[in-house]
């Protein structure tokens, strides 16, 4: 349990049984900086929790990175299109920097779901937690000026401003990188 060390604090109500059997299904992996967790074109088999690090989202058009998510120390990642339907994944998920990356198969959590009910309803929040943060970043292009999802970028998630690239920021917010520059100009 010691290597998970602070994935569950924000599922209580989990059992240390359920718990414990989760941790005897995860694999750690120790990531250098620009390394592929899942890459485009590939089945997406792993749920990721970020231990150490950082990882971002990204998909390829017109030979261009586009930023989709960034994940997080404690944060959970995966390719979710993919996991879910099990279709070929469109985005690419890359260490930011060294990290530590803990992992787990569909196969072993679908067998989990089977033995600890809990689990399941824990995975259920997790992918509420996805969706809202999808659909925070599209009301972020589509609502928002490029100044208020820079300021709410800082005020909501200032480590990624410490951890990412002006590019991958940039991209992440829609925005030219000069546009960004300008921004950060003001502020």
């Amino acid at each position: 349990m010691e290597k998970i060390h602070g994935m569950f604090d924000q599922f209580p109500e989990l059992s240390e049984e359920a718990k414990g059997a989760f941790a005897n299904e995860l694999e750690l992996l120790q990531v250098e900086r620009g390394e592929l967790l899942e890459q485009e074109g590939r089945v997406c088999n792993h749920l990721y929790f970020v231990k150490d690090g950082s990882a971002r989202s990204f998909y390829t058009k017109d030979n261009k990175d586009v930023t989709v998510s960034f994940t997080l120390e404690g944060e959970f990642a995966t390719a979710m299109y993919s996991f879910i339907s099990r279709q070929p994944s469109y985005e690419n998920i890359e260490a930011m920097e060294k990290s530590t990356i803990a992992k787990i198969s569909k196969e072993a959590l679908l067998r989990l779901f089977e033995q600890h009910v809990s689990l399941e309803r824990t995975y259920r929040l997790i992918l509420e937690q996805y969706y809202i943060m999808l659909e925070e970043q599209l009301i972020f292009a589509k609502f928002k000026s490029a100044m208020e999802r820079y300021l709410d970028l800082m005020e909501n998630r200032p480590k990624i401003i410490h951890k990412a690239s002006v590019g991958q920021i940039a991209s992440y917010l829609d925005m030219s990188i000069e546009t960004l520059s300008r921004i950060r100009g003001k502020i």
